[in-house]
């Protein structure tokens, strides 16, 4: 099953990572985002914004999971997993 999921129909890495992009981007306005396909359906996120100021490492991926669950979730998500993130208040 895994092997459909990362060679589903009109899985563009590319386009994949614009959606990831724009949900996070809604979720956490002004936040500098990088989002980059590592293989397949796996990518790697960079998150800097000030909406991480005072929370834990841990409340901030929840903060970014929370925007991109929709692309994780259902029968074939577009997104199969994080390899990476980073997220960091503004230094």
């Amino acid at each position: 099953m895994a092997l459909q999921i990362l060679n589903a129909p009109g899985s563009n890495p590319r386009e994949i990572a614009r959606q990831i992009h724009e949900a996070i981007a809604a979720a956490i306005p002004s936040a500098e985002i990088d989002v980059e396909a590592t293989s397949g359906s796996h990518f790697a996120i960079r998150v800097t914004s000030a909406a991480f100021e005072g929370k834990t490492r841990v409340a901030q991926h929840q903060l970014v999971y929370g925007a991109i669950t929709p692309l994780m979730t259902g029968e074939q998500p577009p997104v199969h997993a994080i390899d990476r993130m980073i997220t960091a208040p503004p230094s």
